[in-house]
């Protein structure tokens, strides 16, 4: 076993890349100066935000944005320096707690959210997931695309990602983990079921 891979496993203890249902998550989508984050699935975005909580952005040097929260949609001023990340909270209708890490852009080739696809080279097209710190292997990564291209990768023996971009438009990766008997406590509620999801959309020029 790769030894990143090996301390990655040890290191998540328990965050299971399968068996999470398809669920709601936050993607970017770039618009004329500004960044949308829409959530749902791309299929299907939500009419509502309402149930997204303690949300904050990031450039790529780490300082806040600021984020205006629409009726069914997050909006950042395109900062024009690099990629930028969104991070909220949201409980679910089976009342699991969902961490959501969204990213957009793929320049940086280091993580700044504690769950993130990142690219192993400015602007490649493979990626490796992380986990505070640590590359783990993802079992499905969820591919959707505005031109309908959709499909699911895994990881290979490396715990790389290697992805075909081989049409014109916005791509949206995604993959989401269940911490396995893991619990926390927010605001005075506990919860055990707790998830992560991450996202990282790029766009590809015609």
């Amino acid at each position: 076993m790769d030894k990143r891979l090996y301390v990655g496993a040890l290191f998540v203890a328990g965050l299971l890349l399968s068996g999470a249902a398809r669920a709601d998550y936050l993607w970017f989508d770039h618009q004329a100066d500004t960044l949308k984050v829409q959530a749902g699935q791309f299929e299907k975005p939500l009419a509502s935000i309402a149930g997204f909580d303690t949300v904050a952005a990031i450039s790529s040097d780490g300082k806040p944005l600021t984020v205006d929260r629409r009726e069914d949609n997050f909006v950042i001023a395109d900062t024009k320096t690099g990629d930028v990340r969104l991070t909220s909270t949201q409980v679910n209708d089976d009342g699991a707690l969902v961490y959501h890490q969204a990213r957009f852009g793929r320049q940086d080739t280091k993580a700044l959210n504690d769950f993130e696809l990142v690219p192993t080279t400015p602007n490649g097209n493979t990626f490796k997931l992380m986990w505070k710190g640590n590359v783990i292997a993802a079992t499905q990564v969820n591919v959707a695309t505005s031109a309908g291209w959709r499909r699911v990768s895994t990881s290979a023996p490396d715990g790389t990602i290697t992805l075909a971009t081989p049409f014109a438009g916005l791509y949206v990766m995604e993959v989401t983990a269940r911490v396995n008997n893991g619990s926390v406590t927010v605001n005075g509620k506990k919860y055990d079921d707790v998830r992560q999801t991450a996202t990282l959309s790029f766009e590809v020029a015609q």
